[in-house]
């Protein structure tokens, strides 16, 4: 089920994996650990571990999506999650946002300037 089918649902069911959760509170599946890590999202069960599916109940997840505060608190961890992570490629990369040592041009290909 795509995106705009599971939106479309007039009954949703009582829990949802972490796609459907993203979906439903208007973030991307990728947010999901970060809201986790964050303590402001909560799956089912008592395991956290990687590996495991991850569920959340619907009724949760709809107090969450009519709360402002939380929304706004939610899309901060994820700004800084971002911020964070680009910030340590940058610094990893000398700070010249190069993925890659630039190609030396020299030899009998290389092209001259006028």
């Amino acid at each position: 089920m795509n995106n705009e089918d599971f939106l479309n649902l007039k009954t949703y069911p009582a829990r949802l994996y972490a796609e459907q959760a993203a979906t439903y509170l208007g973030f991307k599946p990728h947010d999901i650990p970060v809201l986790i890590a964050a303590g402001l999202l909560k799956p089912l069960g008592g395991s956290c571990a990687a590996q495991i599916v991850k569920y959340f109940a619907t009724a949760e997840l709809e107090k969450l999506r009519r709360n402002t505060q939380w929304l706004s608190r939610a899309t901060d961890a994820v700004r800084r999650h971002w911020e964070r992570k680009n910030a340590r490629r940058r610094k990893r990369h000398n700070g010249r946002g190069l993925l890659h040592e630039p190609f030396a041009l020299t030899g009998p290909n290389s092209p001259t300037t006028p």
